[in-house]
Protein backbone atom coordinates (compact mmCIF):
# COMPACT_ATOMS: atom_id res chain seq x y z
CA UNK A 1 0.00 0.00 0.00
CA UNK A 2 1.36 3.39 -0.99
CA UNK A 3 2.07 5.86 1.79
CA UNK A 4 -0.10 9.00 1.65
CA UNK A 5 1.38 11.76 -0.47
CA UNK A 6 2.80 14.61 1.60
CA UNK A 7 1.11 17.93 0.83
CA UNK A 8 2.95 20.49 -1.22
CA UNK A 9 4.56 23.13 1.01
CA UNK A 10 2.31 26.12 0.39
CA UNK A 11 2.75 29.59 1.95
CA UNK A 12 -0.01 28.89 4.48
CA UNK A 13 1.53 25.59 5.57
CA UNK A 14 4.99 27.13 5.81
CA UNK A 15 3.79 30.13 7.85
CA UNK A 16 1.79 28.11 10.37
CA UNK A 17 4.56 25.55 10.83
CA UNK A 18 7.17 28.31 11.27
CA UNK A 19 5.16 30.01 14.02
CA UNK A 20 4.62 26.71 15.81
CA UNK A 21 8.29 25.79 15.53
CA UNK A 22 9.34 29.16 17.00
CA UNK A 23 7.26 28.72 20.17
CA UNK A 24 7.70 25.04 20.95
CA UNK A 25 9.35 24.40 24.34
CA UNK A 26 13.08 24.90 24.09
CA UNK A 27 12.87 26.92 20.89
CA UNK A 28 13.43 30.41 22.30
CA UNK A 29 13.48 32.76 25.30
CA UNK A 30 9.71 32.54 25.85
CA UNK A 31 9.88 28.76 26.29
CA UNK A 32 12.99 27.67 28.19
CA UNK A 33 14.53 24.33 27.38
CA UNK A 34 12.92 21.09 28.50
CA UNK A 35 14.07 17.49 28.56
CA UNK A 36 13.84 15.57 25.26
CA UNK A 37 10.67 13.57 24.91
CA UNK A 38 8.53 15.94 26.94
CA UNK A 39 4.84 15.91 26.01
CA UNK A 40 2.93 18.95 24.76
CA UNK A 41 -0.85 18.96 24.22
CA UNK A 42 -2.82 20.86 21.60
CA UNK A 43 -6.19 22.23 22.69
CA UNK A 44 -8.31 20.98 19.80
CA UNK A 45 -11.90 22.01 19.05
CA UNK A 46 -11.99 20.74 15.48
CA UNK A 47 -12.23 24.27 14.05
CA UNK A 48 -9.79 25.54 11.44
CA UNK A 49 -7.51 27.38 13.86
CA UNK A 50 -6.96 24.51 16.29
CA UNK A 51 -6.91 21.90 13.53
CA UNK A 52 -4.15 23.76 11.68
CA UNK A 53 -2.27 24.09 14.96
CA UNK A 54 -2.67 20.36 15.65
CA UNK A 55 -1.37 19.39 12.21
CA UNK A 56 1.58 21.76 12.41
CA UNK A 57 2.44 20.58 15.93
CA UNK A 58 2.24 16.94 14.87
CA UNK A 59 4.78 17.78 12.15
CA UNK A 60 7.14 20.01 14.16
CA UNK A 61 7.17 18.47 17.65
CA UNK A 62 9.02 15.25 16.76
CA UNK A 63 11.63 17.30 14.91
CA UNK A 64 12.16 19.26 18.13
CA UNK A 65 12.51 16.07 20.21
CA UNK A 66 9.05 16.45 21.75
CA UNK A 67 5.95 14.29 21.91
CA UNK A 68 2.61 15.79 20.95
CA UNK A 69 -0.92 14.90 21.97
CA UNK A 70 -4.30 16.61 22.03
CA UNK A 71 -6.99 17.52 24.52
CA UNK A 72 -10.54 18.03 23.27
CA UNK A 73 -13.00 19.76 25.61
CA UNK A 74 -16.67 18.93 25.10
CA UNK A 75 -18.61 21.82 26.63
CA UNK A 76 -21.93 19.99 26.07
CA UNK A 77 -23.57 23.27 25.05
CA UNK A 78 -24.91 22.11 21.68
CA UNK A 79 -26.75 19.08 20.38
CA UNK A 80 -24.25 16.65 18.92
CA UNK A 81 -21.29 18.05 20.86
CA UNK A 82 -20.09 14.53 21.72
CA UNK A 83 -20.08 13.65 18.01
CA UNK A 84 -18.05 16.78 17.20
CA UNK A 85 -15.56 15.91 19.95
CA UNK A 86 -15.25 12.33 18.67
CA UNK A 87 -14.55 13.57 15.14
CA UNK A 88 -11.88 15.95 16.43
CA UNK A 89 -10.32 13.04 18.33
CA UNK A 90 -10.33 10.91 15.18
CA UNK A 91 -8.57 13.65 13.21
CA UNK A 92 -6.01 14.11 15.99
CA UNK A 93 -5.20 10.40 15.98
CA UNK A 94 -4.86 10.41 12.19
CA UNK A 95 -2.38 13.28 12.48
CA UNK A 96 -0.30 11.09 14.79
CA UNK A 97 -1.06 12.90 18.04
CA UNK A 98 -0.89 10.68 21.11
CA UNK A 99 -2.38 10.68 23.69
CA UNK A 100 -5.74 12.13 22.67
CA UNK A 101 -7.99 13.07 25.59
CA UNK A 102 -11.69 13.97 25.34
CA UNK A 103 -12.90 15.74 28.47
CA UNK A 104 -16.57 16.59 28.95
CA UNK A 105 -17.20 19.59 31.21
CA UNK A 106 -20.20 21.24 32.82
CA UNK A 107 -20.56 24.95 32.10
CA UNK A 108 -22.14 26.73 35.05
CA UNK A 109 -24.37 29.33 33.42
CA UNK A 110 -24.35 32.75 34.95
CA UNK A 111 -21.61 32.08 37.51
CA UNK A 112 -19.00 34.31 35.84
CA UNK A 113 -19.27 38.07 35.41
CA UNK A 114 -18.58 37.72 31.68
CA UNK A 115 -21.68 35.60 31.06
CA UNK A 116 -21.79 32.22 29.28
CA UNK A 117 -18.61 32.92 27.28
CA UNK A 118 -16.62 33.47 30.48
CA UNK A 119 -18.22 30.45 32.17
CA UNK A 120 -17.27 28.23 29.23
CA UNK A 121 -13.73 29.60 29.31
CA UNK A 122 -13.43 28.85 33.03
CA UNK A 123 -14.57 25.26 32.48
CA UNK A 124 -12.26 24.86 29.49
CA UNK A 125 -9.14 26.03 31.29
CA UNK A 126 -9.98 23.82 34.26
CA UNK A 127 -10.07 20.91 31.81
CA UNK A 128 -6.68 21.94 30.43
CA UNK A 129 -5.28 21.89 33.98
CA UNK A 130 -6.72 18.44 34.48
CA UNK A 131 -5.28 17.16 31.19
CA UNK A 132 -1.86 18.52 32.05
CA UNK A 133 -1.98 16.91 35.47
CA UNK A 134 -3.13 13.53 34.12
CA UNK A 135 -0.54 13.35 31.32
CA UNK A 136 2.43 15.25 32.78
CA UNK A 137 2.44 17.55 29.73
CA UNK A 138 4.72 20.56 30.00
CA UNK A 139 2.52 22.90 27.95
CA UNK A 140 -0.90 23.32 26.35
CA UNK A 141 -0.87 24.89 22.87
CA UNK A 142 -3.93 26.94 21.90
CA UNK A 143 -4.97 28.12 18.45
CA UNK A 144 -5.73 31.81 19.07
CA UNK A 145 -4.92 33.85 15.97
CA UNK A 146 -4.07 37.45 15.18
CA UNK A 147 -7.77 38.06 14.56
CA UNK A 148 -8.64 36.71 18.01
CA UNK A 149 -6.03 39.02 19.50
CA UNK A 150 -7.44 42.08 17.73
CA UNK A 151 -10.96 41.19 18.91
CA UNK A 152 -9.70 40.79 22.50
CA UNK A 153 -8.05 44.22 22.43
CA UNK A 154 -11.18 45.88 21.05
CA UNK A 155 -13.38 44.22 23.68
CA UNK A 156 -11.00 45.35 26.41
CA UNK A 157 -11.07 48.90 25.04
CA UNK A 158 -14.87 48.90 25.00
CA UNK A 159 -15.02 47.73 28.62
CA UNK A 160 -12.56 50.40 29.74
CA UNK A 161 -10.66 47.73 31.64
CA UNK A 162 -7.28 49.41 31.39
CA UNK A 163 -3.89 48.35 30.04
CA UNK A 164 -4.14 44.78 31.35
CA UNK A 165 -6.97 43.93 28.95
CA UNK A 166 -5.51 46.05 26.16
CA UNK A 167 -2.37 43.90 26.30
CA UNK A 168 -4.43 41.08 24.84
CA UNK A 169 -3.28 37.48 25.15
CA UNK A 170 0.34 36.61 25.85
CA UNK A 171 2.08 34.21 23.44
CA UNK A 172 3.50 32.37 26.45
CA UNK A 173 2.03 32.47 29.93
CA UNK A 174 2.90 29.65 32.32
CA UNK A 175 1.98 26.36 30.66
CA UNK A 176 -0.17 28.04 27.97
CA UNK A 177 1.40 28.69 24.56
CA UNK A 178 -0.30 30.51 21.68
CA UNK A 179 1.90 30.04 18.61
CA UNK A 180 -0.59 31.46 16.09
CA UNK A 181 -1.01 35.00 17.43
CA UNK A 182 0.88 36.23 14.38
CA UNK A 183 -1.26 34.21 11.93
CA UNK A 184 -4.48 35.44 10.33
CA UNK A 185 -7.61 33.33 10.53
CA UNK A 186 -7.68 33.17 6.73
CA UNK A 187 -4.26 31.47 6.81
CA UNK A 188 -5.43 28.67 9.10
CA UNK A 189 -8.38 28.02 6.82
CA UNK A 190 -6.07 27.91 3.81
CA UNK A 191 -3.74 25.57 5.72
CA UNK A 192 -6.62 23.14 6.20
CA UNK A 193 -7.51 23.31 2.51
CA UNK A 194 -3.89 22.76 1.49
CA UNK A 195 -3.39 19.66 3.65
CA UNK A 196 -6.86 18.21 3.03
CA UNK A 197 -8.30 18.69 6.51
CA UNK A 198 -12.01 19.31 7.06
CA UNK A 199 -12.61 21.65 10.00
CA UNK A 200 -15.82 21.89 11.97
CA UNK A 201 -17.81 25.11 11.66
CA UNK A 202 -18.97 26.10 15.15
CA UNK A 203 -22.41 27.76 14.87
CA UNK A 204 -21.59 29.86 17.95
CA UNK A 205 -18.98 31.66 15.83
CA UNK A 206 -21.84 33.17 13.82
CA UNK A 207 -24.22 33.88 16.70
CA UNK A 208 -24.60 37.67 17.16
CA UNK A 209 -25.71 37.19 20.76
CA UNK A 210 -22.02 36.96 21.63
CA UNK A 211 -20.06 40.21 21.85
CA UNK A 212 -16.99 38.69 20.23
CA UNK A 213 -19.04 37.60 17.21
CA UNK A 214 -20.40 41.14 16.80
CA UNK A 215 -16.87 42.51 16.93
CA UNK A 216 -15.76 39.93 14.35
CA UNK A 217 -18.65 40.33 11.95
CA UNK A 218 -19.49 44.02 12.31
CA UNK A 219 -17.08 46.19 14.28
CA UNK A 220 -13.75 45.18 12.76
CA UNK A 221 -15.09 45.15 9.16
CA UNK A 222 -16.49 48.67 9.68
CA UNK A 223 -13.16 49.89 11.05
CA UNK A 224 -11.30 48.32 8.15
CA UNK A 225 -13.71 49.87 5.66
CA UNK A 226 -13.73 53.35 7.18
CA UNK A 227 -10.10 53.60 8.36
CA UNK A 228 -8.40 51.43 5.78
CA UNK A 229 -6.90 47.95 5.91
CA UNK A 230 -4.50 46.98 8.66
CA UNK A 231 -6.62 47.83 11.72
CA UNK A 232 -6.32 44.32 13.16
CA UNK A 233 -2.54 44.33 12.72
CA UNK A 234 -2.31 47.77 14.35
CA UNK A 235 -4.34 46.59 17.36
CA UNK A 236 -2.06 43.59 17.78
CA UNK A 237 1.07 45.75 17.54
CA UNK A 238 -0.38 48.05 20.21
CA UNK A 239 -1.08 45.07 22.47
CA UNK A 240 2.50 43.83 22.08
CA UNK A 241 3.92 47.25 22.95
CA UNK A 242 1.68 47.49 26.02
CA UNK A 243 2.85 44.05 27.17
CA UNK A 244 6.48 45.15 26.83
CA UNK A 245 5.88 48.42 28.71
CA UNK A 246 3.85 46.75 31.43
CA UNK A 247 6.47 44.05 31.92
CA UNK A 248 9.19 46.67 32.37
CA UNK A 249 7.08 48.59 34.91
CA UNK A 250 6.28 45.36 36.75
CA UNK A 251 9.96 44.45 37.05
CA UNK A 252 10.84 47.93 38.34
CA UNK A 253 7.96 47.98 40.82
CA UNK A 254 8.70 44.48 42.15
CA UNK A 255 12.27 45.51 42.94
CA UNK A 256 11.11 48.70 44.63
CA UNK A 257 8.40 46.84 46.52
CA UNK A 258 11.00 44.48 47.97
CA UNK A 259 13.23 47.42 48.94
CA UNK A 260 10.52 49.61 50.50
CA UNK A 261 8.50 47.00 52.36
CA UNK A 262 9.20 46.56 56.08
CA UNK A 263 7.78 43.83 58.29
CA UNK A 264 6.02 44.82 61.48
CA UNK A 265 7.82 44.00 64.76
CA UNK A 266 6.74 44.19 68.37
CA UNK A 267 8.57 46.11 71.13
CA UNK A 268 11.00 43.21 71.54
CA UNK A 269 11.93 43.29 67.86
CA UNK A 270 10.05 40.06 67.19
CA UNK A 271 7.88 39.70 64.06
CA UNK A 272 4.35 40.94 64.74
CA UNK A 273 2.96 39.62 61.48
CA UNK A 274 1.36 39.09 59.28
CA UNK A 275 1.82 42.75 58.64
CA UNK A 276 3.95 45.21 56.68
CA UNK A 277 4.39 48.94 56.32
CA UNK A 278 5.41 51.38 53.60
CA UNK A 279 6.61 54.93 54.16
CA UNK A 280 4.06 57.34 52.68
CA UNK A 281 6.59 59.99 51.61
CA UNK A 282 8.72 57.46 49.74
CA UNK A 283 5.65 56.17 47.93
CA UNK A 284 4.58 59.71 47.08
CA UNK A 285 7.85 60.24 45.23
CA UNK A 286 7.12 57.46 42.74
CA UNK A 287 5.08 57.86 39.52
CA UNK A 288 1.44 56.76 39.97
CA UNK A 289 1.80 53.66 37.77
CA UNK A 290 4.79 52.52 39.81
CA UNK A 291 3.37 53.25 43.26
CA UNK A 292 0.17 51.34 42.46
CA UNK A 293 2.24 48.32 41.49
CA UNK A 294 4.43 48.63 44.59
CA UNK A 295 1.37 48.36 46.81
CA UNK A 296 -0.19 45.55 44.77
CA UNK A 297 2.98 43.43 44.71
CA UNK A 298 3.68 44.00 48.41
CA UNK A 299 0.21 42.78 49.35
CA UNK A 300 0.35 39.82 46.99
CA UNK A 301 3.63 38.77 48.54
CA UNK A 302 2.64 39.24 52.18
CA UNK A 303 -1.08 38.40 52.25
CA UNK A 304 -1.67 36.48 49.03
CA UNK A 305 -4.36 38.94 47.91
CA UNK A 306 -4.63 40.68 44.54
CA UNK A 307 -6.30 44.06 44.75
CA UNK A 308 -8.21 45.62 41.88
CA UNK A 309 -7.32 49.09 40.66
CA UNK A 310 -10.15 50.69 42.65
CA UNK A 311 -8.61 49.27 45.83
CA UNK A 312 -5.04 50.37 45.15
CA UNK A 313 -6.30 53.86 44.30
CA UNK A 314 -8.15 53.98 47.62
CA UNK A 315 -4.96 52.97 49.44
CA UNK A 316 -2.92 55.62 47.66
CA UNK A 317 -5.37 58.36 48.56
CA UNK A 318 -3.93 57.87 52.06
CA UNK A 319 -0.68 59.09 50.48
CA UNK A 320 -1.77 61.79 48.05
CA UNK A 321 -4.92 63.06 49.79
CA UNK A 322 -4.26 62.52 53.48
CA UNK A 323 -6.67 64.27 55.87
CA UNK A 324 -6.94 61.85 58.78
CA UNK A 325 -9.01 59.11 57.14
CA UNK A 326 -10.11 56.04 59.07
CA UNK A 327 -8.63 52.61 58.33
CA UNK A 328 -9.61 50.98 55.04
CA UNK A 329 -10.96 47.45 55.08
CA UNK A 330 -10.17 45.88 51.71
CA UNK A 331 -10.45 42.26 50.51
CA UNK A 332 -8.05 40.31 52.69
CA UNK A 333 -6.24 43.27 54.24
CA UNK A 334 -6.69 46.37 56.41
CA UNK A 335 -4.65 49.54 55.89
CA UNK A 336 -4.25 52.57 58.11
CA UNK A 337 -1.94 55.56 57.95
CA UNK A 338 -0.06 56.25 61.20
CA UNK A 339 2.95 58.48 61.83
CA UNK A 340 3.73 58.79 58.14
CA UNK A 341 3.46 55.05 57.42
CA UNK A 342 0.91 52.94 55.59
CA UNK A 343 0.42 49.93 57.86
CA UNK A 344 -1.10 46.79 56.35
CA UNK A 345 -2.45 44.02 58.57
CA UNK A 346 -4.81 41.09 58.26
CA UNK A 347 -8.48 42.05 58.67
CA UNK A 348 -9.34 42.77 62.26
CA UNK A 349 -8.68 45.47 64.87
CA UNK A 350 -6.28 48.16 63.74
CA UNK A 351 -3.04 48.39 65.70
CA UNK A 352 -3.38 50.77 68.63
CA UNK A 353 0.05 52.20 68.07
CA UNK A 354 2.25 52.23 65.02
CA UNK A 355 5.46 50.24 65.30
CA UNK A 356 8.58 52.29 65.81
CA UNK A 357 10.80 52.98 62.84
CA UNK A 358 13.78 51.43 64.60
CA UNK A 359 12.12 48.03 64.52
CA UNK A 360 11.36 48.02 60.79
CA UNK A 361 13.44 45.53 58.86
CA UNK A 362 13.71 46.30 55.14
CA UNK A 363 13.22 43.36 52.81
CA UNK A 364 15.94 43.20 50.17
Amino acid sequence: MESPRRPRLTPAIADVRRHVRALLPGAGPLTPGVQPGVLVLVGLSGGADSLALAAATAFEAPRAGLRAGAVIVDHALQDGSARVAAEAARQAAELGLDPVLVLRVTVEHGTDAGGPEASARTARYAAFDRAQSETGASHILLGHTLDDQAETVLLGLARGSGPTSLQGMSPAGGPILRPLLGIRRSQTRQFCVDVGLHPWQDPHNDDPRFARVRVRQTVLPVLERELGPGVADALVRTAAQLREDSSALDDLARDLSEQLTEHLHDHRGEPAGPGIRLEANRLAGKPPAVRQRIVRFALEREFGVTLERVHTLAVLRLVSDWHGQKPLDLPGVRVVRQDGWLIFTAPGPAPSKGPSRSHGTPRH
